[in-house]
C-alpha cells in the first residue's frame, strides 16, 4: 500500500511525463504514447512508468526508442519537476498492453457469437 505522498509524486511524475511525451510525439506524427501509470518504490530511488502506444503495431519500435533515450527523458523531468523535488527517480519504462488484451478479448467474444455491448448497437 502506497501513502499518500508516494501517490502525489507519481500523478506528478506521470503529468509530466505525459507532457513531455505528447510534445515528442507531436514531431512525429500519427504516434500515440500515453502513461497510463506510473509507480514509485517507496524510497523514491526508482519510477516505473507504464505506456500505452498508438498504433500498436509500432509499440516495440517506440519502447526501444524511448529505452534508448531514457537519460534525456530523465534529464527532461528533472528540469520540469526540479521545485517539486530533490532528485528525480531513475526511470524504468513499461509496455502497457492492456488495451491490446481488451480488444483481443472483445474480438474472441465477437468471433463465439456472444454480444458485447459494443456489438450490440
Amino acid at each position: 500500500m502506497q501513502s499518500t505522498r508516494l501517490e502525489k509524486i507519481a500523478r506528478l511524475l506521470q503529468k509530466e511525463l505525459s507532457e513531455i511525451f505528447r510534445l515528442e510525439t507531436a514531431k512525429m506524427g500519427g504516434v500515440l504514447v500515453s502513461v497510463s501509470t506510473v509507480r514509485v518504490s517507496p524510497d523514491l530511488s526508482i519510477a516505473r512508468a507504464y505506456l500505452s502506444v498508438f498504433p500498436s503495431e509500432r509499440a516495440q519500435e517506440i519502447m526501444g526508442n524511448i529505452n534508448a533515450n531514457e537519460k534525456g527523458i530523465r534529464y527532461n523531468l528533472a528540469q520540469r519537476v526540479r521545485y517539486q523535488l530533490r532528485k528525480t527517480p531513475e526511470l524504468h519504462f513499461h509496455l502497457d498492453d492492456s488495451l491490446d488484451y481488451i480488444q483481443h478479448i472483445d474480438e474472441l467474444l465477437a468471433s463465439d457469437g456472444v454480444k458485447t455491448d459494443k456489438t450490440e448497437e
